[in-house]
């Protein structure tokens, strides 16, 4: 046996992927970065709520806070407005008289509402590694290297791209350069039935589950007509007579909370609450989706629970910062609300705005600092422009 007392201690240096796992270092070649410039507010400083309200008040009418539905109740106290990631793009466009966004949300929503508001209006975004893990899965290099595929097999011109709206700035540029439209959760199948009037395929980016859902559950299309193009595997994993058979070629993206959701969760929930209603998020997975009652998006499920009748039971398979308001929410009106799954499924990226980033941001625009502007370059903006403004075209 070895003597380990003796033993010499290893000349063992952390390499740089162990020091950024540790948080203790950056990746620079990161779209985003993780660090934050300044002394943030201390977690536990009780003043905090004190604080963000009177840096707001400060502020005035020059601030408009956007807060998505999957935000901690901390930050959703503070914003002038809640939605989904759409609906709170198009809320600040139709407030040009702020000088200031702050969107308590993720990347690409500060990213879209900096598109659609004015060149004098600012995006804030408190905590730049407040990313997506699904729009991170699709790449401007990665999908440009799809379409060399496609037009290798000889679709590119028969395909048309629709890119959900959780995507980058970049992939909403490609779709609009090659005749593509955007989709939110709740207009998947009307930019689908557009596509389909425009050519013979269609490139669906980044949510392969989406994808999939709207045009097998919705269009009643067969999983047969639809393949995943996978970005890490040569040639997306696929043949050219494969590609010229699909009707769909789904990129090989997900939802990290959605995706967690299985059929299991829904047998297990069926057996512990008789009577209880399944309603799910479009992108949860093909079979989830099958199992379920009711499937829609957020503001969907929202309205669904606002119409639901006293007494009721559902099982909500979204994320659980969302679910825990709806079930305080209705919980006098005697509306049995639970998240679907029994694990713990927050939006960890989301998680990051928390009270200590939006203190931050909102006390440094009072000093007259604008931190973590989030800006898009103007050939970017113009094309992915150019493929949102396809979208509010649908009928």
């Amino acid at each position: 046996m070895r003597d380990v007392t003796t033993a010499q201690p290893l000349d063992v240096q952390p390499t740089p992927l162990a020091l950024l796992l540790l948080g203790r270092e950056a990746d620079p070649r990161s779209e985003r970065g993780v660090e934050c410039p300044g002394d943030l507010p201390a977690p536990s400083d009780p003043d905090l709520v004190a604080r963000a309200r009177a840096a707001k008040e400060k502020l005035g009418d020059k601030v408009f806070v956007l807060g998505h539905h999957y935000q901690r109740d901390e930050v959703i106290e503070f914003a002038d407005v809640t939605g989904d990631s759409f609906k709170l793009a198009r809320d600040a466009a139709a407030r040009p008289d702020a000088e200031y966004i702050v969107f308590c949300g993720v990347h690409f929503m500060a990213e879209s509402a900096d598109i659609l508001t004015g060149d004098a209006q600012q995006v804030v975004l408190p905590d730049l590694a407040a990313g997506c893990s699904m729009a991170d899965m699709a790449t401007a290099e990665q999908v440009a290297e799809c379409w060399e595929v496609l037009t290798e097999a000889g679709v590119a011109d028969a395909t048309v791209p629709v890119s959900y709206m959780n995507s980058s700035a970049d992939i909403k540029a490609f779709t609009g350069r090659h005749g593509g439209t955007i989709c939110t959760s709740s207009n998947a199948r009307r930019a689908l039935e557009w596509a389909f009037q425009q050519g013979q395929k269609v490139l669906f980016l980044p949510d392969q589950h989406l994808g999939r859902n709207t045009a097998v559950r919705d269009m009643g299309m067969s999983l047969e007509d639809c393949v995943v193009y996978n970005p890490h595997k040569p040639n997306g994993g696929l043949t050219p007579e494969q590609l010229r058979a699909a009707t769909m070629i789904l990129w090989r993206g997900h939802c990290s909370v959605h995706g967690r959701f299985s059929l299991d969760s829904v047998n297990d929930v069926r057996e512990r609450i008789p009577g209880v209603n399944v309603l799910v998020h479009p992108e949860c997975k093909h079979e989830v989706v099958a199992a379920a009652d009711y499937v829609g998006s957020t503001e969907y499920i929202i309205k669904a629970l606002e119409a639901a009748p006293a007494g009721s039971k559902w099982a909500i398979g979204t994320e659980l910062n969302l679910v825990r308001r709806l079930a305080n929410r209705f919980a006098d009106q005697d509306k049995e609300i639970v998240f679907l799954d029994k694990t713990v499924c927050f939006c960890s990226t989301m998680n990051r705005i928390d009270l200590p980033h939006l203190v931050w941001a909102l006390e440094s625009l009072v000093a007259g600092k604008v931190i973590n502007r989030i800006q898009v370059d103007k050939e970017t903006e113009h094309f992915a422009k150019l493929a949102l403004e396809r979208m509010l075209a649908l009928p």
